[in-house]
C-alpha cells in the first residue's frame, strides 16, 4: 500500500469519527452551525475515500464525480457556512444558506454530466483536469473563496475577540487550529500543483486531524477554566 493509498484511507476514516462527533453535538444541541460543519466533514471524508479507491482500485468515472463534487468543490463552502451561522445574523445566514444550496445543486449537475478524459490527469493522482466540459471547473475556485474567508476568517475573528477579552483560552487554541487545518489542504494543493508528490494528500490529512484537535479544544474548557464557568 502506497501513500496514494494509506493517505487518503487515513483522512477519510479520520474525517467520519469527526463528523460523528460533530453530529452527536448537533443531535443534542441542535445549533445550524453544527449540522453544516457536520455535513462539511462528510464530504471532506467522502473525497478521502474517493482519493483512496483511486489509489487502490484505479479510475471509476463515478469514484471521479464524487471526488470533485465533494472534495474539490463543496467542502470548504459547507464549513463555512456552518461559521456563517455561529457568527452572523441569522437573516443573512439563512440567505447565503439559500445561496449556496442553488449553487451546490447546480454544481452537482454540471459535474455529474460533464465529460471526462482520465488521460489528462497526472498519474497516480485524480485531477480536476479530467474534465473536458467547459464552465465546470471554474465554478470550483468561487466555492473555495467562499469557504476561505468564512472558514478561516472566522475562525481568526472568534480567537482575536476571546484572546481580545482575555476569557475562554481554549477557544482561542481551537480556533487558531482550525484555522491552521483550514489552510492545510490549499497548500498541500498548491505544491501538488509544482510537482511534489503526495503533498496534497498529506495536506489533507493534517487539515483534518488540526480541524479535529481545533474542534474538541473549543468545545471542551480547560480545568482551571471550568470552576469559573461553572459558577
Amino acid at each position: 500500500m502506497t501513500p496514494r493509498t494509506w493517505l487518503p484511507l487515513l483522512s477519510a476514516v479520520l474525517s467520519f469519527v469527526f463528523a460523528f462527533f460533530v453530529l452527536r453535538r448537533y443531535a443534542r444541541r441542535r445549533k445550524p452551525h453544527l449540522l453544516l460543519w457536520g455535513i462539511g466533514i462528510v464530504f471532506y471524508g467522502l473525497g478521502g475515500f474517493a482519493e483512496f479507491y483511486y489509489g487502490a482500485f484505479g479510475w471509476n468515472p463515478w469514484i471521479f464525480r464524487l471526488w470533485y463534487l465533494c472534495g474539490a468543490v463543496l467542502v470548504a463552502a459547507w464549513l463555512g457556512q456552518g461559521t456563517v451561522y455561529l457568527l452572523a445574523r441569522r437573516r443573512v445566514a439563512h440567505t447565503l444558506m439559500a445561496i449556496l444550496l442553488v449553487a451546490s445543486l447546480f454544481a452537482a449537475y454540471r459535474v455529474f454530466t460533464a465529460e471526462l478524459d482520465p488521460t489528462r490527469m497526472i498519474e497516480g493522482e485524480l485531477s480536476g483536469h479530467a474534465i473536458i466540459t467547459p464552465g465546470v471547473r471554474v465554478l470550483t475556485p468561487f466555492f473555495n473563496l467562499y469557504g476561505l474567508v468564512t472558514l478561516v476568517g472566522g475562525a481568526v475573528y472568534s480567537a482575536y475577540l476571546f484572546w481580545r477579552k482575555r476569557v475562554l483560552l481554549h477557544r482561542v487554541i481551537g480556533n487558531v487550529l482550525i484555522a491552521t487545518g483550514a489552510l492545510m489542504p490549499a497548500f498541500g494543493g498548491l505544491f501538488s500543483r509544482m510537482g511534489v508528490p503526495y503533498t496534497l494528500y498529506i495536506g489533507e490529512f493534517f487539515g483534518v486531524l488540526l480541524l479535529f484537535a481545533g474542534f474538541l479544544r473549543a468545545t471542551r474548557p480547560m480545568p482551571e477554566q471550568a470552576p469559573a464557568q461553572a459558577a
